[in-house]
């Protein structure tokens, strides 16, 4: 119990130093001058080294030895706690310390030579700086893959979402691939048959967005004395324990990217949020895996928030906050806005039903450059390449193509997949919500997500890393995670079949 007692101290202090490079990473995306991403970088390097070498102690490793021999006297939580301790010793001890400095080093200093090269629209500026990111993170994936006895992909993405790997995932994504390139026909073939909807008129003042996207944060359920809400260049939730900052971005010629934006976020926001008080600071008090998260987000926004109940809410909000009236600011208008399925160039714009072809196509491209197979330099012509094949789409520009999303340039490798991964997660975990609790649509309907934040904090946000992500969704749902319930939800909400 001594082993065990010294170790949660341990890692206790690790939280408290991953929380406060959480607090610089958000002042990184939102309010550093350009001219301090130098001293950023440097500061943001000495956080991880900091946490690998207290990590890494060969006194760590002893001490969890010696807690795993006497297991038997832990208790479920401490078990799982230690369970995943020692996951992450393995994760950290088999990467050098300079790696840990040289990979963050390149990566801060890539993400601001990124945010020059998106607006430019110039790729060259970017590639010698994310030739350097993805050489170390293939040296990181290596090291780690050494140790783990797996191939540098599946070792980067067992970072972000564990105990998944590549012969997992491509099952999955080639159901996937096979039915969604008919099944976006289809749908546009029976909206293209309909009436277009309405647009709604603008203009949408930022404030007036920003205050409708704080009332429905508060409707969903979200902490403010725990929590803010800020402007990004790419939306993203971040922060720290019991501190948790969400971002969007604001358009005044249009309002519901912004909104939906917000409920995204807000959706990690409330895992977040939701995580059990006694074990926040240990790692079994953790979210479990990117898989998982992006479930949340994904449940909350697509799956809760595009349905027609909730626009029943949401429309006489909008009427409210924007003077609007007439057609266009119904809920069924609002609604069909909100299920337009139309292939376009941006991923985080994307509908649902095109939205795995991005992802699809990123997950192709980084196990390809991780893998050697594809260089930097052949990344845009690779990425066009893929648009036109999986969308049908010619990308004009760079800024619209390979520069749009931060994840490589800021060295997260093996991230992108969780993304369709917690889309499948998020319908299987929806549909099971609506089984137990059918006072979820009507709550939605109502602005009231109570029922369903319910469900979710005893069923995933409470359990946090207690168990693996599949025997979670197994208590959830009843099964392991599949395709079946995701294509279900999408032939009913845009082909009306049962």
């Amino acid at each position: 119990m001594q082993a065990y007692t010294t170790l949660a101290a341990t890692f206790a202090r690790l939280g408290a130093l991953d929380d406060a490079g959480g607090i610089l990473g958000w002042d990184t995306q939102t309010q550093m001058p350009d001219g301090a991403a130098d001293t950023r970088g440097e500061q943001m390097a000495v956080l991880k080294v900091l946490s690998h070498e207290i990590l890494t102690d060969p006194r760590t490793l002893e001490r969890l030895d010696e807690a795993e021999a006497g297991a038997d006297d832990l208790g479920e939580w401490e078990r799982a706690n230690l369970r995943e301790m020692r996951r992450a010793y393995v994760h950290a001890a088999a990467v050098p310390g300079d790696l840990v400095a040289a990979a963050s080093k390149a990566a801060t200093r890539c993400e601001m030579v990124w945010r020059e090269a998106r607006a430019e629209s110039d790729f060259a500026k970017l590639s010698p700086h994310l030739t350097e990111v993805l050489r170390l993170q293939r040296r990181v994936g290596e090291a780690k893959g050494a140790v783990l006895g797996l191939s540098p992909y599946d070792a980067l993405l067992d970072g972000y979402d564990p105990g998944m790997r590549q012969a997992r995932i491509d099952p999955l994504f080639s159901e996937l691939r096979a039915v969604l390139p008919n099944l976006v026909v289809e749908v546009r073939e029976r909206q293209a048959a309909e009436a277009p909807p309405l647009a709604l008129p603008g203009p949408f003042p930022v404030a007036a967005q920003r205050a409708l996207g704080l009332e429905l944060m508060r409707a969903a359920g979200f902490d403010f004395s725990r929590g803010r809400l800020d402007v990004s260049l790419h939306p993203f939730c971040g922060g720290a324990t019991d501190d948790v900052r969400i971002t969007t971005r604001y358009d005044e010629a249009a309002v519901t990217g912004a909104l939906m934006g917000v409920l995204h976020e807000t959706g990690h926001a409330l895992y977040e949020q939701g995580r059990p008080a006694a074990w926040r600071h240990q790692p079994v008090g953790l979210a479990r895996g990117m898989s998982l998260h992006e479930s949340q987000s994904l449940l909350i926004e697509m799956q809760a928030c595009r349905g027609l109940d909730f626009c029943q809410y949401l429309a006489p909000a909008l009427r409210q906050a924007f003077g609007g009236e007439g057609p266009a600011w119904t809920a069924e208008n609002l609604h069909r806005l909100y299920t337009r399925v139309e292939p376009g160039f941006i991923r985080v714009d994307a509908d649902e039903v095109t939205y795995p072809a991005h992802v699809l196509l990123r997950y192709r491209l980084e196990t390809a450059m991780i893998a050697g197979d594809l260089a930097v330099a052949d990344l845009p012509g690779a990425f066009d390449a893929g648009m036109k094949e999986l969308l049908g789409l010619t990308v004009p520009s760079d800024r619209l193509g390979c520069l749009q999303d931060i994840h490589w340039p800021g060295g997260s490798f093996g991230y992108f997949p969780t993304y369709t991964l917690g889309a499948l997660a998020a319908a299987q975990l929806f549909a099971a919500a609506n089984e137990a609790v059918p006072e979820i649509r009507p709550g939605l309907a109502r602005g009231d997500f109570a029922p369903l934040l319910g469900w979710l904090r005893r069923n995933v946000h409470a359990r946090a890393s207690l168990t693996e992500t599949d025997d979670l969704l197994v208590a959830a749902t009843g099964r392991p995670l599949g395709t079946a319930d995701f294509l279900a939800h999408l032939r009913r909400r845009y082909l009306g079949q049962a």
